[in-house]
C-alpha cells in the first residue's frame, strides 16, 4: 500500500497471479481441478468451493471471457484500498458461489471469474454513491454506461452460462459498496494546518469528493 492508503501495483499483482498460475496447472490436468474444486449445488462437501471456483475455469476461451472485464474492474475496486478490496472480494465470491450452491440445479458444476467480475462491476458502479466521491461516481457512470450489456447475462434463464453466479456476485459487489463505505463525515478532509494558503482549497477539494 501506498502513502495515499491505495494498493500498490505488487498487492494488485498478486490476486492476477493466482489466476495466471492456476489456469496452467490446470490445463495440464486436463481441467480436473474444475471438476474437483468446482461449486456443485447442495452438497456439503462443496460449499468450501466457493472460495476456489473463481480461480478455475474450463478452458482457454473460458479465460479470455473474463481476463479483460475481471482486471478492469478489478483494477478499479482495488483502487481505494487493499483491506477494501480483499474484503469486497471474499465477499463476492461467497456471494456468487452460495447463490448457485443453493440455487442451481443439481449436478452442474460451477466454475469461474465471472462471479467476480459481475461483484467488482456492480461495486465501482454505485461505491462513488455510497462513499459521496465525485470522481468515484463519476467513474461509475462511465462504467455502467460502457458496460450496461453485461447485465444480460445476470437475468433468469440466460442459456449457457450460470446467471445465478453472476446475479449472486452483482448483489455481493452492491452490498459491498455499502458495507466498505466511507464512513467519514461529509466534508473531511486530510488534516491540513489551518494557517498554510492551501487550507481552503483542501477544504473544497474534499466537498467536491476529490480528495
Amino acid at each position: 500500500m501506498n502513502s495515499n492508503g491505495r494498493p500498490s501495483q505488487p498487492h494488485y499483482a498478486r490476486l492476477a497471479s493466482l489466476f495466471a498460475d492456476c489456469s496452467p496447472a490446470n490445463y495440464a490436468d486436463g481441467y480436473a481441478f474444475s471438476s474437483k474444486f468446482g461449486v456443485v449445488p447442495g452438497g456439503a462437501g462443496a460449499l468450501p468451493h466457493v472460495l476456489t471456483a473463481p480461480f478455475l475455469h474450463w478452458n482457454w476461451a473460458h479465460i479470455e471471457s473474463n481476463s479483460g472485464p475481471l482486471f478492469v474492474f478489478g483494477f478499479l475496486a482495488a483502487y481505494r484500498g487493499v483491506t477494501r478490496f480483499l474484503g469486497l472480494t471474499l465477499l463476492v465470491a461467497v456471494s456468487s458461489g452460495v447463490t448457485v450452491w443453493f440455487f442451481e440445479r443439481g449436478g452442474v458444476d460451477t466454475v469461474g471469474a465471472s462471479g467476480l467480475v459481475f461483484g467488482y462491476f456492480g461495486y465501482v458502479v454505485v461505491r462513488g454513491l455510497f462513499d459521496r466521491h465525485l470522481i468515484d461516481t463519476l467513474i461509475g457512470v462511465v462504467m455502467a454506461a460502457s458496460f450496461a450489456y453485461l447485465l444480460t447475462v445476470a437475468v433468469p434463464g440466460t442459456p449457457g452460462v450460470s446467471w445465478l453466479g453472476h446475479l449472486g456476485g452483482l448483489a455481493g459487489g452492491l452490498l459491498g459498496a455499502w458495507l466498505f463505505r466511507d464512513r467519514r463525515p461529509r466534508g473531511a478532509t486530510p488534516p491540513t494546518p489551518a494557517d498554510t494558503p492551501r487550507a481552503d482549497l483542501h477544504k473544497e477539494l474534499g466537498d467536491l469528493g476529490l480528495l
